[in-house]
């Protein structure tokens, strides 16, 4: 390895390894942008010293994703857990960088130094993920995060490669949205370990209830179905 090359990976070590929030950004943006030093990066790194939890969340835009993963970092935090989220956001068709919606949503969480919420662009990767997801979560599970919450893009179909990565996969619905049809097509409803109808205080929640419901008899009769889950967002 150039001499050069050699010394930016140490310093993101150092910085890394000393639990400076500086490295552990430059590590996730060394593989955002498919850096070659990556690999010497995670050779030193090594194994996560302990498991981390992933969960994902997916689901068509407008259904409250980042409102609910907001409220699971709160709950997290109030568990002792540290936290990361990963927010895979649209690209800017001017800029090409990721919209940072979910960072602005989260910004009561911005001072906590156990909570680390990183907006990463999809840049066109189909699956409702960015292409460097898989290694991003290992470098939190390095740094120490307990729980990391992986949001997709929200693109509402093609979602299922967050099933491959999460332990536990959130289906994020409302009232009205009338995507259940969708979601069938794309095969969402196959992957969800839990069914989160979100803005249960909305007329039509007992409808899409029953929808989903419906749809869950139309497929394989299984021992354990997903239960579903209906939260509503409340002032903090």
């Amino acid at each position: 390895m150039p001499t050069g090359a050699r010394s930016r990976v140490d310093r993101v070590l150092a910085e890394f390894r000393a639990q400076h929030g500086r490295g552990l950004a430059r590590a996730i943006t060394l593989v955002e942008r498919r850096d070659p030093l990556t690999r010497d990066l995670f050779e030193a790194l090594g194994p996560p010293a302990k498991s981390t939890r992933v969960i994902g969340l997916t689901g068509s835009p407008g259904t409250g994703k980042s409102t609910l993963a907001d409220a699971m970092v709160a709950q997290s935090r109030k568990e002792g857990l540290s936290v990361a989220v990963l927010a895979v956001d649209p690209n800017s068709p001017f800029t090409g960088g990721a919209v940072f919606g979910d960072r602005i949503r989260m910004q009561r969480h911005a001072l906590d130094p156990d909570v680390y919420i990183r907006s990463m662009g999809a840049r066109g990767h189909l699956g409702g993920l960015s292409v460097a997801s898989r290694e991003a979560i290992r470098i939190l599970a390095a740094y120490g995060f307990e729980l990391v919450i992986l949001e997709t893009v929200g693109v509402g179909q093609s979602e299922l490669e967050v099933a491959g990565i999460a332990d536990t996969t959130l289906v994020v619905m409302a009232p009205g949205m009338g995507d259940g049809v969708q979601m069938i097509k794309a095969g969402i409803m196959e992957i969800a370990d839990v069914f989160v109808v979100n803005k249960a205080d909305l007329p039509g929640y007992e409808r899409t209830v029953q929808e989903i419901r419906s749809m869950q008899h139309m497929g394989p009769q299984l021992g354990w179905r997903p239960p579903i889950i209906p939260p509503i967002a409340s002032p903090v």
